[in-house]
């Protein structure tokens, strides 16, 4: 996912969803190794990773 912060910062994380709200989700975070809260608005891309980038990563 590429991500912009509040701070105006993109960052690109690996994340898996838990659950999906109206206006945001939480996710974990593999970047920061915690369960985290996106704002959607803020996701630039997401994509999901198949089962052969997810060995190579």
């Amino acid at each position: 996912m590429m991500y912009l912060a509040k701070d105006g910062t993109i960052s690109q994380r690996r994340i898996k969803v838990l659950q999906v709200g109206e206006v945001s989700f939480r996710a974990y975070c593999y970047l920061r190794g915690t369960k985290r809260t996106f704002t959607i608005d803020n996701v630039l891309a997401l994509v999901p990773v198949i089962e052969k980038e997810r060995d190579a990563i």
